[in-house]
């Protein structure tokens, strides 16, 4: 009998706001038995996931979408075994090997090397499995000038790019990615997207990958469960289900300017985007003529080297139609920003895009030690444009406005 590789039933996850989760052992409860046993009001209860069922079956890659705080970086430490479900079951049915956070299963004191054993112990495997796989993933990391240093002196993205390697090569039957992998630098990520695709078709391992990055998941996936406020709002096809998020996700960025509130935490954030006309006045619909003027005003807190900003225009289908980064035109503008507030501005050009909706994507990330995002608002706001100015109106086809001159020779 084909069972599923994994079998989740009724699971649910809750915590006490304001409190720390507590693992209490028998001596614990015995000194202090009033506080152990105190009962909890409803209201102090936040459940993280409710009542989330679904099958996945062995082999393939599977998508966790949603929005922050939905329930997805909960999930996925239950299905690592990092935390323990309040309520439910889970069933896994092979070796369970985890991405899910920088450092995550490395001894801070130990070298790159020795962690590949522990962490190949951990998964069950022999000492000469283990030597057998080294060379290929310390080659795929590409930190071999510090793979006899102890990690704690790894950069993030060092760490990172050990740890998918490990990960991927030491053969667990269950990978487990999350949106960290986004530290690695772009080169990285195209290694680690070629593994994971080469893990789920080649090897038949399974695959489940939380990402904000939806053409990602659509590339890499077959089937995707959406999570909306700790449960599972759909589940299916991938196309099925991201199209249904992304619909989902238009309507609350459906004004041309958004503010964000502000977090201490963060050294460089967005602190409100606008979308302006050639007049600077506020403007959702715009048309294919006029050039679509995007201003951000960040805040930095912090002096960061090495500071860039991606942008990405996508339609709602989370299709990226084009994308920029500051370091398109030299000098890097972003790269020594003062600390202050600071206003960017970015022009898409007229006759640049073709008529229909559009949502913006913004993201703040720097390459020093590889340490890689900032601050990542992700979809921000959305215009639309039409092409009223030409017989063909809104009936133009393609990501394209361009008008072509036809000549006669």
């Amino acid at each position: 009998m084909n069972k599923p590789i994994i079998e989740v039933k009724n699971l649910g996850k809750s915590y006490k706001i304001g409190e720390k989760e507590s693992y209490l052992a028998l001596r614990d409860k015995m000194a202090h038995p009033i506080k152990a046993f105190k009962g909890l009001k409803k209201k102090d209860i936040f459940w993280a996931l409710r009542n989330v069922n679904f099958d996945i079956k062995r082999g393939g890659a599977i998508g966790i979408i949603g929005r922050n705080g939905a329930g997805k970086s909960t999930l996925l430490k239950i299905l690592s075994r990092i935390t323990p479900p309040t309520e439910g079951e889970i069933v896994l049915r092979g070796r369970v090997g985890s991405l899910l956070e920088v450092g995550t299963g490395f001894h801070p004191e130990l070298t790159g090397r020795e962690n590949i054993f522990l962490n190949g112990a951990i998964l069950g495997m022999r000492k000469q499995e283990i030597k057998d796989k080294m060379d290929q993933i310390i080659e795929f990391s590409g930190v071999e000038k510090f793979i006899d240093t102890p990690v704690k002196r790894y950069s993030s993205g060092m760490y990172v790019r050990l740890a998918f390697s490990v990960a991927a090569h030491l053969e667990p039957d269950i990978l487990i990615v999350d949106e960290v992998l986004a530290v690695g630098d772009i080169d990285f990520q195209k290694k680690c997207l070629g593994k994971m695709e080469e893990v789920t078709k080649k090897e038949g391992r399974t695959v489940i990958l939380v990402s904000h990055n939806m053409s990602m998941i659509q590339r890499l996936c077959s089937s995707c469960i959406l999570l909306e406020n700790g449960k599972v709002a759909k589940n299916g096809k991938v196309d099925e289900v991201v199209n249904y998020y992304l619909s989902g996700m238009v309507n609350p960025l459906s004004a041309p300017s958004n503010v964000f509130q502000e977090d201490l935490k963060k050294n460089v954030q967005l602190l409100s985007i606008k979308m302006l006309d050639a007049d600077g006045e506020v403007k959702k619909d715009f048309s294919c003529d006029e050039s679509v003027n995007i201003e951000m005003v960040c805040k930095i807190r912090k002096q960061k080297l090495g500071l860039y900003g991606l942008l990405a225009i996508r339609k709602p289908d989370g299709t990226t139609v084009l994308q920029s980064d500051s370091f398109d035109k030299l000098p890097n503008n972003l790269e020594n920003l003062k600390v202050g507030v600071n206003t960017i501005k970015v022009s898409v050009p007229a006759r640049s895009l073709g008529p229909g909706e559009y949502v913006v994507f913004v993201q703040f990330v720097h390459d020093a030690s590889n340490d890689y995002e900032i601050d990542v608002p992700g979809l921000v706001c959305s215009f639309t444009l039409d092409d009223s100015s030409t017989r063909r109106g809104p009936y133009r086809l393609g990501f394209l406005s361009t008008l072509l001159d036809w000549n006669i020779n």
